[in-house]
C-alpha cells in the first residue's frame, strides 16, 4: 500500500530536545512526505532550531509559530486541523448545505494518509515510521481495512519502557482479534498517547474531529484516540520504538505535580461531555480507574497540600465549566483557523 504521511511535532521551550527530535525524524530509513512543527509561543530558541531544521531537510517542512501557547492539546489540533485539510473538498455552490464535503473512510484507491504525532521530547529510532507503515499493511491484510492509529513504544533514557505511554489491551478486541500477524508482540487497544501516534488522515476527515484544545494538557490524547477507536481498530506497536525523554522516569500516576489540576478537570470533562467515547462497561472501569489513579497521585506525592489545592480547583471547574470547541478559538494564526474550522465542519474556505 502506498501511504502520505505528515509528521506533526509540537515544541514549546525544548530548543536542545527539538533538535534531537527533528534529526531522528531525518534519519528515519521511510522520511514522512510533509511535516509540520507547532511553536507554542517558545521564549528560548525553539522557533529558531524549527526553522533552521526546515532550512536543510529534504522533508516538505513547514513551521507555524503560534503567538501564544495553546498547549500539548492545541498545538496537535492545529498541527492535524493543517495536515487535513487537503482532504476535505469544499462544496460546490450548488450542493446543499455549507463549508466542507465530509471525506470518506476508505482512502483514495491505492493511497492512505497518515499523520505521524509527537512531542519535542520524543526521539523516534530510525526505523520507527517504516515499522507503523509495516503494521498498517499487516491491519489492512489481516481486516481488510487500514487501522485507525497505531502506536510506538516509548522507552526512557535508560531503555526502560515508560509506562506511562503503554496503553491497555484492549478488553474486547475488534475484527481480526487481539493479535497482529507478523508483530508478535503487537495488540489491539482502545487509547493511544500521542507519543509517536500514526493516525488515519482519511478517518479523521470522515469524522470531523481534532483533539479539544480546551484541555491544554493532560488527557487531550486519551479522549481523541478513545473516540477514534470506538468504532476503529488500533494497535500499540513495539516493533517501532522511541526514546521518550521526559525529566523524570514513571507512569500515569506519578506526582504530577501542579498539573494534577489538569488531570482532575479534564477527566471529569470528559465524563461529562465524551462519555459516548465508551460502552457501559468502559465507562464503570473508567470511574474505577480514575479513582485508584488519583489516590496513587495523592499518596506518593511529597507535597500533598498541592494535589489537594489542584483536585479542589479542578473538581469545582469541572464540573462548573465546559471546554470550548475549537472553532470558536483564536489561534492567533489565520492559516490554523481556517484549517481547524475546515476540519470540524466550519465555513468554507475563502481563498
Amino acid at each position: 500500500m502506498r501511504y502520505s504521511v505528515t509528521a506533526v511535532v509540537v515544541s514549546y521551550n525544548r530548543e536542545d530536545l527539538l533538535a534531537e527530535c527533528l534529526d531522528g525524524i531525518d534519519r528515519q530509513t521511510r522520511r514522512p512526505d510533509r511535516l509540520i512543527i507547532i511553536d507554542n509561543a517558545s521564549t528560548d530558541g525553539a522557533l529558531a532550531v524549527a526553522r533552521d531544521f526546515a532550512t536543510r531537510t529534504h522533508i516538505d517542512a513547514q513551521v507555524v509559530p503560534l503567538p501564544h501557547n495553546v498547549g500539548g492539546a492545541g498545538g496537535f489540533a492545529a498541527g492535524i486541523a493543517l495536515a487535513v485539510e487537503p482532504l476535505m473538498e469544499p462544496r460546490r455552490p450548488d450542493e446543499p448545505g455549507v463549508g466542507y464535503r465530509m471525506g470518506g473512510y476508505e482512502p483514495q484507491p491505492g493511497l492512505i494518509h497518515d499523520v505521524w504525532l509527537m512531542d519535542d521530547d520524543t526521539v523516534p529510532l530510525p526505523n520507527a515510521l517504516e515499522e507503523l507503515l509495516r503494521a498498517s499493511d499487516a491491519c489492512i491484510a489481516q481486516n481488510g481495512r487500514a487501522p485507525a492509529a497505531l502506536g510506538s513504544k516509548a522507552v526512557w533514557t535508560d531503555g526502560r519502557e515508560h509506562l506511562m505511554n503503554k496503553p491497555r489491551p484492549r478488553r474486547h478486541p475488534a475484527k481480526g482479534g487481539a493479535g497482529l500477524r507478523g508483530f508478535p508482540s503487537a495488540y489491539q487497544t482502545r487509547s493511544l498517547s500521542f507519543v509517536s501516534c500514526l493516525l488515519n488522515a482519511d478517518l479523521i476527515a470522515a469524522m470531523r474531529r481534532l483533539p479539544n484544545t480546551a484541555y491544554f494538557l493532560w488527557n487531550d490524547d486519551y479522549e481523541y484516540t478513545t473516540a477514534l477507536l470506538r468504532d476503529h481498530i488500533g494497535y500499540y506497536v513495539p516493533a517501532s520504538e522511541v526514546v521518550h525523554k521526559t525529566k523524570v522516569f514513571g507512569s500515569s500516576d506519578a506526582d504530577p505535580g501542579a498539573r494534577f489540576y489538569n488531570e482532575v478537570r479534564n477527566k471529569i470533562w470528559l465524563w461529562r461531555f465524551s462519555r459516548g467515547n465508551f460502552t457501559r462497561l468502559e465507562r464503570a472501569l473508567f470511574l474505577l480507574k480514575t479513582a485508584r489513579r488519583w489516590c496513587l497521585t495523592w499518596l506518593r506525592s511529597p507535597d500533598r497540600a498541592v494535589i489537594d489545592d489542584c483536585w479542589r480547583r479542578g473538581w469545582r471547574d469541572g464540573w462548573q465549566s465546559a471546554p470550548e470547541r475549537n472553532a470558536h478559538m483564536d489561534f492567533g494564526d489565520e492559516a490554523v483557523n481556517r484549517a481547524v474550522r475546515a476540519c470540524e465542519g466550519g465555513v468554507a474556505n475563502q481563498r
